[in-house]
Order: C-alpha cells, then structure tokens, then sequence
C-alpha cells in the first residue's frame, strides 16, 4: 500500500557533542513545530510525516528528528536514556530552531517535550501530546513486570519483554529504568503554564488514557485540555484518527496566537 505522506530525501545532521543527529528542516512561519517521535520510533513514522505535509501546505516552519540510537542518528539503542533523549531534543532545539516553538510530542516524546519545556521555558510556546507517556519506564514497564523479569533485569542488565503473544520484543535495559527515575514528573505538580492540548485513544493498549488523565492535572496551565477518542490506539495513526492529532496541534496553535494578542494588548503604547 502507497503511504501518501512517505518522503525519501537523505536527511541532514547535526553534529553536537560527539552525537550525529538525523533530521528534516521544513523553513516557515513562526511559531515552528518540532516533532518529538516514540520508543524505538523514528521521524519516518505516519504522524511526524503527516504533521510535516499539514505545515508545509500552511507555510509554518517544522521539524523531526530521530534521538541517538533511533533512525538514522548516531549511537545504540541499548545505550539510551530518557535524560541522554531529552539532551538530544534540547540540542535540536537550541541549534535548529529559532524563536518560539510548538512541540508536537508523541507516546515518550511526550514525556521528553516536558522536560525539554522545563529546561528551556523562555523557548517553547505551547505543547500538543499524543498518547503522552512521562514516566512510562517506572509506571508501564518496571511496574508491569513479573519479580522474574525484574530479577533477570538486576541481574543481566538487559531483558526482553514478551509481546501479546510472549514473542520477546526489545530490550529495556537496567540503566534506562534507573536513570528515568531521575525524570519522573507525574509524583507532583509540573510547573508548565504554556497552553497544552492532549489527545489520547481509549483503545490504547500501551499507554492507558489515564496517564493522560493524571499529566493535564498535574500540570500548572489553565489552558491545558485532553481529547479522548473512544476507538483510538496508541499511534493514533488511522486516517480515522490522524485529524484528532492535526485538531490537537491547531488548538495550540490558536491558543498560542491568542496569548500573544493579549499580550500585545496589555503593553504600555
């Protein structure tokens, strides 16, 4: 079957740090929008190419990437860390963007747009999440595993999750659940006030709609709203279900416009 957002053009990269950052630059009207893709993702997938062609025919300027260890960027897998991510999606923000930024973040770019929204406040103008995942290496993955799995885990350093069908799948590594307890951020307030617009399926087998539920409480913004979509699974990739993400993004983006013209009203002439 032809994928009609499927596009073949040889990325370019970012060298930062030792790090070989794949990604694609779309030029365009301010406030961009960033992708930040999934676990074990890349900036090929449905979403981020769907987004890319939504803002290119609106003439916005946009972004995707791939974290190290994903795609085509440098590094392994295994060697991975939410923070050593959230580093790489604060290197593309602070090397391939400029002014304001939307991040559209999905399933654990989810959890990384928080942290990089943390880390870089005066830079990030509003948030759309899709399938947001923050602290799923502690909740859905060492929360759900059998004292075997976690035995084997402390033991090896690596273990390999079986699917529905108990066919082992990646690999979660011991490093990744002990340096994600660094970032957890659902344990109390997130001091986020930029507005936010969620959107999450309730067929959702790998992120229950509930992390959903528990995020847009738990963050400081007045402005912050979550859509659940009743058949909607976890890519929220469907043709069915892609113009949810494309109506979380323009709520943002409307907010953000809205905000600047308060602003502007509220200055002293």
């Amino acid at each position: 079957m032809n994928d009609p957002f499927r596009q073949t053009a040889a990325p370019q990269f970012l060298e930062t740090g030792g790090k070989r950052i794949a990604y694609h630059s779309t030029p365009g009207a301010s406030p961009g929008v960033v992708f930040f893709g999934g676990f074990m993702s890349d900036m090929t997938g449905t979403k981020a190419l769907a987004l890319e062609a939504l803002c290119r025919r609106r003439g916005r300027a946009y972004l995707r990437f791939d974290y190290t260890g994903h795609g085509q960027s440098s590094g392994t897998f295994t060697e991975g860390t939410i923070g050593g991510w959230a580093a790489d999606a604060i290197d593309v923000l602070d090397r391939l963007t400029h002014g304001p930024q939307v991040i559209a973040g999905s399933s654990m770019g989810g959890w990384i747009m928080l942290l990089a929204t943390l880390a870089r406040p005066e830079r990030i103008a509003g948030l759309a999440g899709v399938a947001a995942a923050p602290d799923f290496t502690e909740d859905l993955i060492w929360g759900r595993m059998t004292p075997e799995q976690r035995n084997a885990l402390e033991r090896d350093g690596t273990c390999h999750l079986p699917d529905e069908a108990g066919n082992p799948t990646y690999p979660i590594t011991r490093r990744l659940i002990e340096e994600g307890r660094e970032h957890l951020l659902l344990r109390g307030p997130i001091p986020i006030s930029c507005p936010v617009a969620l959107v999450h399926g309730m067929a959702d087998r790998d992120v229950p709609f509930e992390t959903s539920l528990k995020l847009v409480e738990a963050l400081a913004s007045e402005d912050a709203t979550l859509t659940l979509v009743k058949n909607g699974t976890h890519t929220m990739s469907d043709p069915r279900h892609l113009p949810h993400v494309f109506a979380a993004l323009d709520l943002v983006l409307e907010r953000v416009a809205a905000h600047d013209a308060a602003r502007s009203e509220r200055r002293p002439t």
